[in-house]
């Protein structure tokens, strides 16, 4: 007789060269938009974090490393898809197209290389929900994933077609929140609550804004508070037996001078300065800053990290040692150093790759920053001085190399192959 037993289940999911496990209980990986370790650190210490004190001592608690450049698309996109830019193509949140010869956004699946997990894994079988707090991820995120996905920004505007799942806000009792605003991401953590609690999925996928991180310094009482809102959200899920990975997408730091304004590398005002008196013929240099993206107000479009596109006769190596000098330059590669150094798509940067130092942030020309909304110091991100970030799982992980570098989009390899109740 021919064997009609049905096949045995699939305990393993094979996604962009690496191998994960199959959840045995119930997996929540969280990227916390703009989380130093120091916010953690100084949360612990003054007792507004008492799950995470907790977890720090009966679980594992790692410091890792995001991409480069330290923003929010390129990160999430890499813990979803455990692989760096190199693979899965996005290198930044906007990023200057060739082919048409637009500057656009990222935010079209059509710029992904790799799929993701969490499509992967909604594909074998395992039920997937994913909240993020901007719309901005919502589409990249979800894309190919079989699932609950929705914005805590459009909550309201969700569809059982679309987004998996309709009536987002009476699902978390709450309003629709601002989007400048810790409202956004509390929003995210409730909604990941009341998913626990009523569809209770095999893996879920949270993440926040950083809208906080760019207004108040770690130990502040608006950071503190942020954080205690989060370890309360936490300890719910933990409490629904919930295996628990936490990173984040890149760390924060103030950029401002000695009086407190922003220290600025206006980047595009350099190259017409200097291009324009040596090759005035030659055209313009081109100054992309990928941490452009809708959220303006609390950066002002202001970050660590910019590409350059040269003109046609300006040598790369030649620009490469000018800019080097600049005062406030941390590292300036070729095309090529930059995609071996941080593992980026060659063909989606410029000729140029250029990072300020810690306390500086790169810009266009002076007259196309509007900083009249900041309203605090500026604080922001993109450089190797905020590609520090925790990564930690509420369980000890048996096994496993804590001598290794991590990286940020280790999280589910450490949530899925080493923390499951066996």
């Amino acid at each position: 007789m021919p064997n009609t037993a049905p096949a045995p289940a699939a305990v393993n999911c094979h996604v962009n060269g690496r191998t994960y496990q199959l959840p045995v209980a119930p997996t929540v990986v969280v990227c916390v938009d703009g989380c130093e370790p120091d916010y953690l650190a100084q949360a612990v210490a003054t007792g507004h974090m008492p799950w995470l004190q907790r977890t720090l001592k009966a679980g594992t608690g790692l410091i890792a490393d995001c991409v480069v450049p330290s923003f929010t698309n390129p990160n999430n996109l890499s813990i979803v898809t455990g692989v760096p830019p190199s693979v899965h193509g996005i290198c930044g949140n906007y990023l200057f197209d060739v082919e048409s010869r637009q500057e656009v956004m990222m935010n079209d699946p059509k710029w992904l290389r790799a799929p993701t997990l969490l499509a992967a894994l909604a594909n074998a079988g395992q039920s997937v929900a994913v909240v993020t707090a901007k719309d901005k991820l919502r589409a990249l995120l979800g894309h190919g994933m079989k699932g609950i996905c929705f914005s805590a920004e459009k909550a309201d505007q969700v569809s059982l077609a679309v987004n998996g799942i309709d009536e987002a806000l009476n699902l978390v009792g709450k309003p629709l929140p601002s989007v400048y605003s810790a409202d956004l991401s509390e929003f995210v953590f409730a909604a990941g609550v009341k998913l626990m609690l009523q569809r209770r999925p095999d893996v879920m996928y949270l993440s926040t804004t950083d809208y906080v991180q760019h207004k108040h310094a770690p130990g502040t009482p608006g950071a503190n508070a942020f954080y205690a809102m989060m370890d309360g959200y936490l300890g719910q899920l933990d409490d629904m037996g919930c295996v628990i990975a936490l990173t984040a997408d890149h760390g924060m730091n103030a950029k401002v001078a000695m009086d407190g304004t922003p220290d600025v590398i206006y980047l595009q005002d350099w190259f017409d300065a200097w291009l324009g008196k040596s090759l005035p013929d030659a055209g313009a240099a081109r100054v992309i800053l990928p941490i452009t993206d809708p959220y303006v107000v609390h950066h002002g479009a202001l970050g660590s990290f910019a590409t350059v596109y040269l003109p046609a006769g300006v040598d790369a190596v030649q620009a490469c040692a000018r800019l080097q000098a600049v005062k406030g330059m941390a590292l300036v590669l070729t095309r090529a150093q930059a995609a071996e150094k941080f593992e980026l798509p060659a063909d989606r940067i410029g000729d140029l790759v250029a990072v300020s130092e810690r306390f500086t942030v790169i810009g266009t020309s002076a007259s196309r920053h509007d900083l009249s909304a900041l309203d605090a110091p500026l604080r922001s991100h993109g450089g190797i001085s905020e590609q520090r970030v925790p990564l930690i799982v509420n369980r000890a992980l048996n096994g496993l190399d804590t001598n290794r570098r991590f990286r940020n989009f280790d999280a589910f390899d450490l949530a899925l192959n080493y923390a499951q109740p066996r």
